[in-house]
């Protein structure tokens, strides 16, 4: 048996190193990590890693893709814009530069994450798909499993967010139509649907904001709309609606808020219900609170539904061919159908703990604000379904706590068998 000590995991000398050990008849690759391991390069690792910094706490970043912010990166449409004013989207100890617009773009959002990352000095470790995550109660530490490598740690942080696995309903006949079924990971922008019949599945952001980037392009989108909704316009009164929003709640109670936004929505969009967009029973705050759904802010595409540029469907009953069926007995000719239907998290297929994540859904099980923590050094950030707002908040909470042990100055100890 070997045995590694560290007197402090905090020592100076240590921070920058790792310790690994090998053994030429057994694998993997074990490495020793003094400070949190955090699962995920996107805004939410970065976030908590730089947080840690700031506290003096070294991090190690595993990211299976070979790049930060990969959903960003590779499965996001060219037109998309950050939905919320950027001093609600920025991450902690750094703020996007001021030339920036409100609402920055997606290019512009990406080039403030490499800003970053180098200005907090993170550097993640790519191509490391994280296959396994245990605690090892033999020796009370995490062990962390990538392909060939053994991360061994105090302190796990889950940052792999609540969109990591694509969404991709199935309907009868799928195998049958005739034209492209593509989730919208894959769509770009709407080039190439040029004077073709789109079907739209899913009337969330990125389903309304897609159906009036293919207007914009020349094609003839429709929207399936299965459940209520509530719309809101981006802005009130030259104000962001979330702003308002959040001002409003230091003063008044969330039903009072909902019952405000709602009327102005009202008088600025009109009745919603006209265009087949009904609104649900509880107002958009309260509603959120309590399932998590957001509400879709309006970027112009509510006047292309009143145009009857875009179509509003119910469900889909089947599909045949180029046919598609709807549960109200229509059927419409379709060349492509783009799949708006969002993402999961991926947690319960590589995190063998169920205290603190479920295994149903992937998200923690204590709702917001408590669900950041967990138990043997578990730590959950980028699940509050709040944005980039939460993960900010997450960040700071998870790095004040570990901050505090850390600096406590403990023995540790590493065994090898």
């Amino acid at each position: 048996m070997e045995e590694v000590e560290f007197k402090k995991v905090h020592d100076p000398y240590l921070q920058p190193k790792m310790i690994t050990s090998t053994n030429s008849d057994s694998l993997p690759r074990r490495v020793w990590v003094p400070g949190p391991v955090i699962v995920g390069a996107g805004p939410s690792g970065l976030a908590a890693a730089a947080c840690l910094k700031n506290h003096g706490v070294p991090a190690m970043i595993l990211e299976q893709a070979n790049c930060i912010a990969s959903l960003w990166q590779f499965k996001t449409y060219d037109r998309l814009r950050l939905h919320l004013p950027k001093q609600f989207c920025q991450l902690p100890l750094m703020s996007f530069p001021v030339d920036f617009p409100t609402y920055p773009t997606k290019e512009q959002f990406l080039s403030y994450l490499e800003s970053y990352a180098k200005n907090f000095e993170l550097k993640p470790v790519f191509n490391a798909t994280v296959l396994s995550a245990e605690y090892d109660d033999g020796c009370r530490f995490w062990r962390v499993k990538t392909k060939g490598t053994e991360y061994v740690c105090q302190w796990l942080i889950v940052a792999t967010g609540e969109n990591a696995v694509e969404v991709v309903p199935r309907f009868e006949g799928m195998d049958e139509f005739n034209g492209p079924i593509v989730h919208t990971s894959s769509y770009k922008s709407g080039e190439g649907f040029q004077n073709k019949r789109v079907l739209v599945v899913g009337c969330g952001n990125s389903g309304m904001e897609v159906c009036l980037d293919l207007c914009n392009s020349n094609a003839f989108p429709s929207l399936i709309v299965r459940d209520s909704l509530h719309v809101l316009p981006q802005e009130m009164f030259g104000i962001s609606t979330f702003g308002l929003s959040m001002w409003l709640l230091k003063w008044f109670p969330v039903r009072i808020v909902d019952q405000l936004l709602l009327f102005i929505s009202r008088c600025m969009l009109g009745d919603t219900s006209l265009l087949g967009l009904n609104r649900p029973k509880l107002g958009p705050l309260e509603l959120k609170g309590i399932s998590g759904k957001t509400p879709v802010l309006d970027v112009g595409t509510l006047a292309k539904l009143r145009s009857g540029d875009i179509k509003v469907y119910p469900a889909i009953k089947r599909l045949e061919c180029n046919i598609v069926e709807f549960v109200d007995g229509r059927k419409e000719k379709f060349d492509a159908i783009i799949l708006a239907t969002g993402y999961r998290s991926n947690v319960p297929t590589w995190l063998k703990d169920t205290n603190l994540f479920s295994n149903k859904d992937g998200f923690p099980k204590k709702k917001y604000p408590e669900g950041w923590k967990g138990e043997r050094g578990l730590y959950a950030v980028g699940f509050t379904k709040r944005g980039l707002f939460g993960a900010s908040m997450d960040a700071s909470r998870v790095a004040k706590d570990i901050s505090r042990q850390y600096s406590d100055g403990k023995c540790v100890c590493l065994q090898r068998t």
